[in-house]
């Protein structure tokens, strides 16, 4: 599977696509991060992140994406404008009919480093040597994308393919409701225009109306 991670952001986005599956060795395909200028509208940068994205998702096609969850930290400006990126990010895949996963950077920095308390440093040197670079990638938040990637290889791919499953499932029951609801319809027609009057009408001959009783 190829999976493209977005370490959400308005002035670096960063962004890594990787090649793998659970238990085989992993390829980067790409990295690199969207920028967009710190004194620019908001609007104008949310539309930069978009576009930058969707060259990211022309050139390499992923089959899932995973953004990093957003929490709340001290700099409310700074996790805006991160949510802000981050549904950016949500809505360029969601468009294209590929399926989005969250992971919290804890999820994330123990499925690279096996420890949910690990540094920037540790994450980097980790995705450097699963994916076998010559380099660590640069800056952070590209090695950040990388490890989102990495982490949902590893630990989303049970969870998709149960999603899949549930949703052929469901996409079987409602193509067969419909028929079901035909065919009952067509019952309920089938009673209304033969049995209720043969019933009303023996229900009539076995009980006279008291009207047509002489006294």
């Amino acid at each position: 599977m190829r999976v493209l991670g977005v370490d959400p952001g308005l002035t670096r986005c960063g962004v890594g696509v990787v090649d793998g599956s659970p238990g085989r060795p992993l390829t980067m395909a790409g990295v690199g991060v969207v920028r967009t200028p710190a004194d620019a509208e908001l609007g104008h940068r949310l539309l930069g992140i978009e576009q930058g994205l969707e060259q990211w998702f022309d050139e390499y096609r992923p089959d899932l994406v995973a953004v990093e969850r957003v929490f709340a930290q001290h700099n409310v400006r700074t996790v805006m404008g991160t949510a802000q990126a981050s549904a950016v990010a949500v809505l360029c895949a969601t468009r294209r009919g590929i399926p989005v996963t969250l992971h919290t950077p804890s999820e994330v920095k123990a499925a690279v480093t096996g420890s949910g308390r690990a540094d920037k440093a540790q994450v980097t040197a980790m995705v450097t040597r699963l994916l076998r670079l010559d380099a660590p990638p640069k800056p952070a938040d590209a090695a950040d994308a990388l490890a989102l990637a990495i982490c949902h290889i590893w630990r989303g791919g049970a969870t998709d393919r149960i999603a899949a499953a549930l949703a052929r499932t469901k996409a079987a029951g409602a193509a067969g409701r419909p028929q079901g609801a035909r065919a009952a319809v067509r019952g309920a027609g089938a009673w209304g225009r033969g049995l209720a009057p043969r019933t009303v009408s023996r229900a009539a001959e076995a009980h006279p109306s008291s009207k047509g009783e002489t006294p």
